[in-house]
C-alpha cells in the first residue's frame, strides 16, 4: 500500500525556492540556520507587558512554551499582541476601549500567523478579553492550536483573613456607607494583590480559562494552577508538545474541537459554576469564528437546562436549591 503523501507545511511558502532567498536571509537574520529553518515554525503569542498584573507573568511561561517546541522538533516565534485591563478601565471612559480590544486581538493573531504562514500557535492570556481574543484568532486561523491561560493571582492577608481585590470592591461601598474608615480601605489596597496574576476569582479570567478546556484549545488542568506557581512552566512546555504533534498530523483543529456541543459544554461548565455573564458574550464569538451560529439565547438555554439537571442532583439527594 503506497504511503499516504505528508501535507505541505503552511510556512514552506516562506522558506522554499530560488525566489524566497530575500526571505530566509530575514530568517538568517534571526540567526536561524538552515536547520531551524527546514522545521515547521509555530506563532508564540501572548498579551505579556506592563497594562495589568494578569498579564506581568506570561513572558516567562511562553520561554518555556518555545523550549517545548524546539524539543518537539519545530522553529517558535515569538510576538506579542495588546491587551486591556478591565480592572484599569472600569468606571471613565476606557471601559469603551475593552471589548473593543478582543476583535484588535483575534485579528492581530490572524494577521501575524497569516502573513508569516506559521504552522501552528500557542496562545497565553491573562485578562478578560484577551483570553477569548486569542481563542478567536486561533480558531479563525483554523492551524494547530494550543491555549494556555495564565493563571490567578494569589489571595493577600489582610487582618487575619485571606483577601483579593474583589474586597477592595466591596470595601469601596463600605466606607461610602460609614462601614469602613478610610485607613482600613488602604491597608486592604496594599494587601489585596500581592502577586502577579488575574483576578483571584470566578470572573471573565478565570471563566474564559475554564471554557478553554471544555472546549479542548487548552490541557485539561492546566487553568486551574496559580499564575506564579513554576507548575505553570511544565504546563506551557507541554504545549509545545502538543501543538507540535498536531502538525504532524496527530492532533485536531481548533474548528474541529469547537463544536456545538462543546459549545453547549462551555456554556452549562459556565453556569454550573457562577462563571462571569461576559462568557454569553465571548462563547458565541468564538462560536462564529468556526462558522457555526451559537447566539446569547443558545447560552441563555443552556444554561437553563444545567440548573435544571443540577436541581433534579439536589432533589434526589433531598436537598435544597
Amino acid at each position: 500500500m503506497p504511503k499516504k503523501k505528508k501535507k505541505s507545511l503552511h510556512s514552506r511558502v516562506t522558506t522554499d525556492g530560488l525566489d524566497r532567498t530575500p526571505h530566509r536571509a530575514f530568517l538568517r537574520g534571526m540567526g536561524l540556520d538552515d536547520e531551524a529553518i527546514g522545521k515547521p515554525f509555530i506563532g508564540v503569542v501572548t498579551t505579556a507587558g506592563e497594562t495589568t498584573p494578569c498579564v506581568m507573568n506570561l513572558a516567562p511561561q511562553a520561554k518555556a512554551a518555545k523550549q517545548g517546541v524546539i524539543d518537539a522538533g519545530g522553529t517558535p516565534r515569538e510576538f506579542t499582541t495588546i491587551s486591556v485591563s478591565d480592572g484599569l478601565s472600569m468606571n471613565h471612559q476606557g471601559m469603551k476601549f475593552s471589548l473593543i480590544s478582543r476583535e484588535v486581538i483575534a485579528d492581530s493573531v490572524e494577521l501575524v500567523v497569516r502573513g508569516h504562514a506559521y504552522d501552528g500557535i500557542i496562545g497565553f492570556g491573562g485578562c478578560d478579553k484577551n483570553l477569548p481574543g486569542i481563542m478567536m484568532g486561533m480558531v479563525r486561523c483554523n492551524v494547530p492550536s494550543v491555549f494556555i491561560y495564565g493563571g490567578s493571582a494569589l489571595p493577600g492577608t489582610w487582618r487575619g483573613k485571606d483577601v483579593s481585590v474583589l474586597d477592595a470592591y466591596e470595601a469601596v461601598g463600605a466606607v461610602m456607607t460609614n462601614n469602613m474608615d478610610e485607613a482600613e480601605i488602604q491597608e486592604l489596597e496594599r494587601a489585596c494583590l500581592p502577586t502577579t496574576g488575574a483576578c483571584a476569582g470566578q470572573f471573565t479570567a478565570n471563566t474564559m480559562g475554564m471554557v478553554s478546556e471544555v472546549l479542548g484549545l487548552a490541557p485539561l488542568g492546566s487553568s486551574m494552577i496559580p499564575g506564579i506557581f513554576e507548575e505553570r512552566f511544565a504546563v506551557a512546555k507541554q504545549a509545545g508538545d502538543i501543538v507540535m504533534r498536531a502538525v504532524n498530523g496527530n492532533g485536531p483543529l481548533p474548528r474541529d474541537l469547537v463544536t456545538r456541543k462543546s459549545l453547549e459544554n462551555a456554556s452549562a461548565v459556565v453556569a454550573a459554576t457562577g462563571g462571569s455573564t461576559n462568557a454569553g458574550l465571548h462563547i458565541p464569538a468564538i462560536a462564529h469564528e468556526a462558522g457555526i451560529r451559537f447566539t446569547l439565547d443558545d447560552v441563555a438555554a443552556t444554561y437553563v437546562k444545567a440548573f435544571d439537571e443540577v436541581r433534579k442532583i439536589f432533589s434526589k439527594q433531598n436537598l435544597l436549591f
